[in-house]
């Protein structure tokens, strides 16, 4: 079991318990899922980008990626139905939990002039989004091999019901935020 699971189970539950009056263990909130998004505009003149960023993404995340595809064409962007723009990753229980513990504990802090994630990216529903500009800040990219530097979407859902408590969870999770 990771440290961070642990964590969670001998220190945050029976604090969320205690800030938030919760009745039963089922009540406080968890990691479900965590999503990492590639979307890549440039795919459409250059098709080769897409095969150099599943393959980083596979190393971030460890686990293949899936190639997202255009649902409808668009012909100011010269985008045509079913061409690839993009490569997404699902991370569950443990590659989910390890990849967390990489992202607050080795990447974010990488970052330029990093002062802490803004606490304001939730959606209403205790899920919070990220955006990283620079994929290039995990330690597992090679920054000599990479042909151009890619933004990337990190989505971390939870079972909050609410912002305030996915807010507080993922601070005593160690999300570094600024607000």
């Amino acid at each position: 079991m990771t440290t961070l699971k642990e964590k969670y189970n001998t220190e945050i539950v029976p604090k969320l318990k205690e800030t938030f009056d919760y009745k039963n263990v089922f009540q406080v909130p968890k990691l479900e899922k965590i999503v990492l998004n590639m979307g890549l505009g440039e795919a459409v003149r250059n098709p080769k980008i897409i095969e150099s960023a599943a393959q980083e993404l596979a190393l971030i995340a460890g686990q293949k990626p899936v190639v997202t595809r255009a649902k409808k064409p668009i012909a100011n962007f010269k985008l045509r139905a079913d061409l690839p723009i993009g490569c997404k990753v699902t991370l569950r229980r443990e590659k989910m939990y390890d990849f967390f513990d990489r992202l607050i504990n080795i990447a974010l802090p990488r970052v330029r002039d990093f002062r802490g994630v803004s606490g304001k990216a939730f959606d209403g529903r205790g899920n919070y989004s990220l955006g990283i500009t620079e994929h290039i800040i995990f330690p597992e990219i090679e920054y000599d091999k990479t042909d151009s530097i890619k933004g990337l979407n990190v989505t971390v859902v939870t079972t909050a019901k609410t912002d305030e408590e996915g807010k507080t969870f993922l601070k005593l999770m160690g999300m570094p935020f600024k607000n």
